[in-house]
């Protein structure tokens, strides 16, 4: 018979006392969890054994005892013996080490006094298990909520020990900072995770996610007012970057700010990632407020940007002259172009008597979008984007004016022809049915054919022309838009897990099917890799 002893990493050294864990069913395995440091009172640990035992709905017991004597106890080990008797059970483990050295003593004594090894004449063995205790606990394989779910196959005995620590997580809340009467060793003992400083701060976050989760709801309540419900707000809203991203934050602190623990490991995740990804915006954000205000920058950018949306609409006017005349000798509808070349050249007139009227107000309007920069660098981004929007809206408006006159023309075009074939297209069947025209239609529709076809390719021209400007100026917009999603989506704090502790972001192991054999080992394996085997008969600690 080979009996299997799980113990935690964290417990080499720790002080005498006694061991608590669990027997694992149906394999013959023990489980410890935490060693109850000396001294302590057996009243007290029975009864904080059944407390553990309603909130985890673990069958939680004394193991046996672990032995580490300093000096002043060399009766401990005698002590901690005859506690048998007090917590019976089936095989008491007694663990000891000494001071300095890496090797265990291991004994299992059963109920009637025996030990384990001299029985079926020394052909019993002991097998200690060294597992990480923190990575195990943290690495969320088997969540607790699957605890109540059965399964028709019976569980491995490795899927059972991580169930067991996952389940046993309120027994790694006393720790040695708690002034209560038992003191326990255990992954959260070394004082990373309950240190005085952490404990602080996770008492403040609690008034201060209720604080800004009050601040939402208040922004939601502005947010809900009728006035910002209309079709011309909504319309503008939307196409408006800041809003989106405004939205995007709104939603994000939401998440994050939410008083209510995270149900699951990937829920902890989604708002770890936005929480991090909100903190290196910020970050980012006042770097750029001290590059820009470093320097007396914003005057100089302010001195840049008329001027160069005066060379904007320059080389556009230059743009249309050159249309209005034979482009690169095309032969166009000379009327229609000179119409279109002079409507669009009165545009950028007002759009230059617009950027002179706003000149005087340009530094002070970067001044105060700077400061926008503080909310985060993808507010600055999104600001920029709609900037952009505002100082190339002519050449939007081109783009829509061309887009339009192109479809009217494709769409005349379309029916004209069909109506020259004899053909119409039936609105109520949405199909093309065969019609008879008069003689007066027929030469009315052939003419305007005639008419729209010659003056197409002027019509394509223009509308060409302002296509390919409209998107530059969109994929310099994409560009901004790209970076803003990037910042609000990358997983930093999974990837910065995945570098330092890659086991916080390890899988559930799968369950056990008859058809899934391939899976659970592969789960199996998984859960080895934070494990590592050492017998008790030779002492030594070797990596499997």
């Amino acid at each position: 018979m080979v009996l299997k002893i799980f113990f935690p990493q964290c417990c080499n050294t720790a002080d005498s006392g006694l061991l608590v864990g669990r027997w694992i069913p149906g394999h013959n395995s023990a489980v410890v969890l935490a060693v109850i440091h000396y001294p302590f009172i057996p009243g007290q640990v029975k009864k904080y054994l059944s407390e553990l035992q309603s909130q985890t709905q673990v069958d939680l017991t004394i193991l046996g005892s672990w032995s580490m004597p300093k000096e002043g106890q060399e009766g401990m080990d005698s002590f901690l013996k005859d506690l048998s008797t007090i917590f019976p059970q089936k095989c008491w483990l007694q663990l000891s080490r000494e001071i300095g050295k890496r090797g265990f003593t291991c004994q299992v004594v059963q109920n009637n006094g025996k030990l384990l090894q001299e029985q079926k004449n020394g052909d019993d063995k002991i097998i200690l298990v060294h597992y990480d205790q923190r990575k195990v606990m943290l690495s969320q394989l088997h969540p607790v909520q699957d605890v109540g779910q059965k399964s028709d196959v019976e569980p491995s005995e490795l899927r059972l020990v991580f169930l067991t620590v996952a389940q046993s997580q309120p027994l790694f809340f006393l720790d040695k900072y708690d002034d209560g009467p038992l003191k326990l060793t255990h992954w959260q003992s070394e004082g990373r995770e309950a240190s005085i400083i952490a404990e602080l701060l996770k008492q403040v976050s609690v008034p201060v996610c209720i604080f800004l989760t009050w601040l939402l709801s208040l922004w939601h309540w502005l947010c809900s007012f009728r006035i910002l419900h209309l079709r011309p707000v909504l319309f503008i809203s939307s196409k408006l970057s800041t809003c989106v991203q405004s939205g995007y934050r709104a939603v994000h602190f939401k998440t994050v700010f939410s008083p209510k623990k995270a149900a699951t490991h990937m829920g902890f995740m989604r708002k770890a990632n936005i929480f991090v990804s909100f903190l290196v915006d910020i970050a980012l954000g006042l770097l750029l407020i001290s590059w820009l205000y470093r320097e007396n920058r914003i005057s100089k950018l302010a001195d840049t940007l008329v001027p160069v949306a005066d060379r904007v609409a320059k080389e556009l006017q230059e743009l249309l002259e050159w249309l209005m005349g034979a482009p690169a000798g095309l032969k166009i509808n000379r009327a229609l172009d000179q119409v279109l070349g002079r409507f669009f050249l009165y545009h950028i007139h007002l759009w230059i008597s617009y950027i002179h009227l706003m000149s005087p107000f340009i530094e002070r309007i970067l001044w105060y979008v700077g400061l926008s920069a503080c909310l985060g660098l993808t507010f600055a981004l999104s600001i920029l984007s709609d900037i952009v929007a505002l100082l190339t809206f002519h050449i939007y408006c081109f783009y829509v004016y061309g887009a339009r006159l192109y479809c009217l023309k494709i769409y005349g075009l379309s029916s004209l022809w069909r109506l020259f074939r004899g053909k119409k297209w039936n609105v109520l069947r949405q199909r093309v049915d065969s019609c008879s025209y008069d003689l007066d239609q027929l030469f009315i529709g052939t003419l305007l054919f005639t008419i729209l076809l010659f003056l197409f390719p002027t019509t394509a021209l223009y509308y060409l022309v302002f296509t390919l400007l409209r998107l530059v100026v969109v994929l310099f917009q994409g560009v901004i838009h790209l970076s803003v999603d990037f910042i609000n989506s990358f997983p930093l704090f999974a990837i910065g897990l995945r570098i330092c502790r890659s086991y916080r972001l390890a899988g559930e192991l799968p369950r056990p099917t008859n058809s899934g054999t391939c899976s659970q080992t592969h789960g199996e394996h998984t859960g080895r890799k934070l494990l590592y085997w050492s017998d008790s008969s030779d002492a030594q600690n070797s990596l499997t």
